[in-house]
């Protein structure tokens, strides 16, 4: 479910329940294969390139549009939006706070976003709630909602049945 926005046009929130476990869906927030297949959009593949899984840890992701020609244009490349994070909290089960920050050289890209994905307890598995705040005014809040609701999509299939 994708709620409206707040007055803030740089913070979205998405939330969808996942029928799984907390833990299940925490350790699929830490695991770099896991986060590369699930946290991006449908016409996008990700790469993570470093990966710190701890509080104060780093990491650097990128995600390439499948097909360029269709894509509105990558924000470090052509084809790629490049980001190096770092991970501000880390409550096991509970919640995963990063910031991040795009690499590139146009300045509607610049500035940190922080990203929570908070994790509660669901009829029948996980409430996942992910808020974007300070999203660059490069980036449109409704693309940044709908390739949300399709990361989490993605994340539900994946953890789904792996408890």
């Amino acid at each position: 479910m994708t709620e409206p926005s707040s007055a803030d046009v740089g913070t979205t929130r998405v939330s969808r329940t996942v029928r799984a476990p907390r833990s299940a869906v925490y350790r699929a927030c830490l695991d770099p294969d896991a986060l590369a297949s699930w946290r991006v959009p449908d016409n996008m593949v990700g790469e993570v390139h470093v990966f710190e899984p701890r509080e104060g840890g780093t990491y650097r992701m990128s995600l390439t549009y499948l097909d360029p020609a269709q894509g509105p244009g990558g924000k470090t490349s052509e084809a790629t939006d490049t980001f190096e994070g770092r991970f501000v909290e880390l409550v096991p089960d509970e919640r995963v706070v990063e910031v991040v920050q795009f690499e590139s050289d146009d300045p509607r890209y610049a500035g940190e976003m922080r990203t929570t994905t908070s994790l509660t307890d669901a009829e029948g598995g996980t409430g996942v709630t992910v808020l974007h705040e300070g999203i660059p005014p490069g980036v449109r809040p409704e693309d940044n909602e709908a390739g949300t609701a399709q990361a989490l999509a993605k994340l539900a299939r994946l953890v789904e049945g792996a408890g």
